[in-house]
Parts: C-alpha cells; structure tokens; sequence
C-alpha cells in the first residue's frame, strides 16, 4: 500500500477527531463498567510505552544521524514536562463507572464527584488540551520522519492516540457533568477538544520546515514526544490499574497485548525506517 504522508495524516486526524467526539458521547448512551475501563487502560499503557521504544525514539535516533545522547535528552525533557503537566493540573480522570462508589482503594479522589470537586473542568480541560496538543506534535512529526515509501508511516502513534482520546474526551465530559454544565456546553467542549489533537499535527506537519534545521526539530519532536507518552503510561495510566488487586490476569494480558501490538505494527511501516545511514 502507497500513500504519501500528507494523505496518510489527514486520514488519521478525522479518525482521530471521530473518536475522541465519541469518546465524549459515550458516558450519555452506555454505562461504562469499571473492569472495561481498566481492560482499556492496562491496553493503551502498553501499547503506548511500545509505540515510545519501538517508533518515536527509534525515528529520533534515525533522523539525529545515531545521535543517541541527544535524543535521550529531548525524551528525558519530553518526560519531565509532562509530569510537571500531571503534577499541576492532574486532568486524568478515567475511572467513569459508579461501581465501587467511583473511588479507588487509594486516596485520591478520582471518582466523577471528587474531581469535580478539586478542580475545575477548566484545568482539567486546559491541561488535556495541552497533552492532546503535544500528541499532535507526535503525530505530524512521525509522519514527516517518514517517506511516501510503501507502508503506513506513523500507525503505531496513530493507534495510541486514538485510543487514549476517548478516555481524555470523557474526563471532560464526565466532570462538565458533574458540575451541573448543560448538554449543550458539554457538545461544545467535546468538540474543541477533539480538534486539538488534529490542530497540533497539522500544524507541525506543515509549519516545521519554516524553522532553520526542520530535521533535527523533528527528531527533537520524536524524543520529546516519546517520553511524554512513558510518562502518561507510567505515572498515570498504569499506577492507576495497579491499584486494582482483582482481575490483576486479565490486566497484565491486556497490558502486554499492548506492547505486543506496538511491536507488531512495525511491519505495517515503511522498511528501513529504522535504520541508520
């Protein structure tokens, strides 16, 4: 299969757009349970840490000409944003089941009630937008880091965007909601949101080759993108499933089916992107 990577990117932001619109529909048309939360994210924790070793970092390396420190230091950036962007604003909130009274055997209040309580839709809607904004980054960079070659350049951080989108998309929903905020406000939101994912790719993809040295901008974008993606698998997806000692199989399968399904969308990218010339 041959596409160029423009058409390719934006295939990948109308799907990107479609779910997280229906991410944000779904807490008004099916009860969410919460061991399907749970399945969904131990699923997207893996694929994400996978996507991080297996594409993003690797494309970084590449693009740097095997400059191995320098894309190591951009992830360790990448990581230490977003974890600063966690710490500030804490916007995940994925637990959208009331079973167990929506709190964890921990004590923090991630049930609807509690967040709604200790933080505005606001923060947690401006911290989401952020880490949406840099997932677009992500993508319009590995689509640049690619060629026209035959294949699906960028899948792998396609499939994990568009799979944690509609967690973020119901966190907003689902508080709005709790807040008192109407339908009708609570459409609006969705909507914005799902077009910042789309926003920040789209402008990268083309805006990056009005800066001086558009390759190692990139492959900046690639590792600063990497470890933002093993921050959110590691110091907040995950540490939320961990507290959940039942269905702990059923869990680390999901997990590890992830990571295998990062390693296995490989082959669906052009050959040879990998490598170092």
């Amino acid at each position: 299969m041959t596409a160029s990577p423009g058409l390719l990117l934006a295939l990948y932001c109308t799907a990107i757009a479609a779910c997280s619109l229906l991410g944000g529909l779904v807490p008004n048309l099916v009860r969410i349970t919460h061991t399907g939360t749970q399945l969904v994210m131990s699923l997207v924790s893996g694929l994400m840490l996978g996507v991080a070793f297996y594409h993003l970092l690797p494309h970084s390396i590449v693009l740097g000409d095997g400059d191995v420190d320098t894309a190591v230091w951009w992830l360790m950036l990448g990581l230490i944003a977003m974890l600063l962007l966690l710490r500030l604003f804490h916007f995940h909130q994925h637990d959208f089941s009331h079973e167990h009274g929506g709190h964890h055997d921990h004590n923090h209040p991630h049930g609807a009630e509690g967040v709604a309580h200790s933080l505005s839709w606001v923060g947690i809607g401006l911290g989401l937008s952020v880490h949406t904004l840099i997932d677009g980054v992500a993508l319009g960079a590995v689509m640049r880091s690619g060629s026209a070659a035959e294949g699906l350049a960028g899948i792998g951080v396609f499939l994990a965007i568009a799979l944690h989108k509609p967690l973020d998309a119901m966190s907003i929903v689902t508080v709005m909601e709790s807040g008192g905020w109407s339908r009708g406000a609570r459409r609006l939101a969705n909507l914005l949101f799902a077009l910042m994912c789309p926003l920040g790719a789209l402008l990268f993809f083309f805006g990056v080759d009005l800066l001086a040295d558009s390759a190692a901008v990139i492959a900046a974008a690639l590792a600063f993108s990497a470890g933002a993606f093993i921050c959110i698998a590691l110091s907040d997806l995950l540490p939320e499933v961990h507290f959940h000692s039942h269905d702990r199989a059923k869990l680390t399968l999901a997990f590890l089916l992830g990571i295998g399904l990062a390693w296995a969308i490989g082959a669906m990218e052009p050959t040879g992107l990998h490598a170092v010339h």
